[in-house]
């Protein structure tokens, strides 16, 4: 079983009760910032936010079978008050528990759904080679999404395309994708769509830009369509990162490298994944 599926197995089990970030790191054998880094890029969910919808799934089937009341319900899941529990009920399904009681079915709401602990490892991706990257100044245009709702970075590329190729100072015709400030607790990083340019004068309104240092990185490739990307990251880090014996570095959390080898119309081709490690 993989790291990010030992961890999932032991919130599985203990997610009734107080469980601790130090515990499940533990269980899976990854130091707690690693943990926290690798769990939401392989999941698409933060732990604190999993564990919180876990509970609140299992409270809200208790809810619809009317066998408990409101206050028994919140308080097996954690919460000291009747109002502390309906406040975060609402923000997770936007219905009351009082409404879920009376209504004694749960088809109008989506329930956080354990993860499948084999997830993680259905792909097999090939070893890496190890490069010494230079340093780079990168101006693209960037947003911030949640783990689980990055459907809006093909707009971005979109929109990010129709500057390509007279972005002014722009070096050479690779575009990259760069992931940065991972955010465990609020289950978001940020995503730039960028190539890089030889200074930040007369950028495109809108542009931001972002220097990397040199670093040494571990290059994947990821193979046909763009739409399964996130299926190779979930592998790289879900399964070789923890197993490999090396600590990741400390930014950017994971760059896409697209060169000639990727057609941008049909979404097909070979994408480079480039991941920073420590020396």
């Amino acid at each position: 079983m993989s790291a990010i599926g030992r961890a999932i197995w032991y919130i599985e089990s203990h997610f009734a009760k107080d469980i601790t970030l130090e515990q499940i790191a533990d269980a899976a054998g990854l130091s707690r910032y690693h943990l926290s880094r690798v769990f939401g890029l392989a999941t698409g969910h933060s732990i604190s936010a999993y564990i919180r919808g876990r509970r609140l799934s299992s409270a809200a089937l208790l809810l619809a079978n009317g066998n408990s009341t409101i206050l028994e319900v919140a308080l097996d899941a954690g919460y000291g008050s009747h109002e502390a529990f309906t406040r975060a009920f609402r923000e997770q399904f936007g219905m009351t528990p009082e409404s879920i009681r009376k209504q004694r079915h749960l088809r109008n709401i989506e329930l956080m759904e354990p993860i499948r602990m084999d997830d993680t490892r259905k792909l097999k991706i090939e070893p890496p080679r190890f490069e010494e990257g230079t340093a780079l100044l990168l101006a693209g245009l960037e947003e911030t999404y949640a783990y689980n709702r990055t459907e809006g970075i093909p707009s971005l590329w979109q929109r990010f395309n129709t500057h390509f190729g007279h972005i002014p100072g722009q070096r050479g015709n690779v575009a990259y994708g760069v992931c940065t400030h991972a955010d465990a607790e609020a289950g978001s990083f940020r995503y730039m769509a960028a190539v890089e340019v030889g200074d930040a004068d007369a950028l495109p309104k809108g542009f931001s830009t972002l220097r990397l240092p040199k670093q040494r990185y571990a290059v994947f490739l990821h193979r046909g369509h763009i739409s399964a990307i996130s299926t190779t990251a979930h592998e790289i880090f879900g399964t070789w990162f923890p197993q490999s014996g090396l600590e990741h570095g400390e930014t950017p959390d994971l760059i896409e490298r697209y060169d000639e080898r990727f057609d941008p119309d049909s979404g097909m081709g070979i994408v480079e994944m480039w991941v920073p490690i420590k020396q």
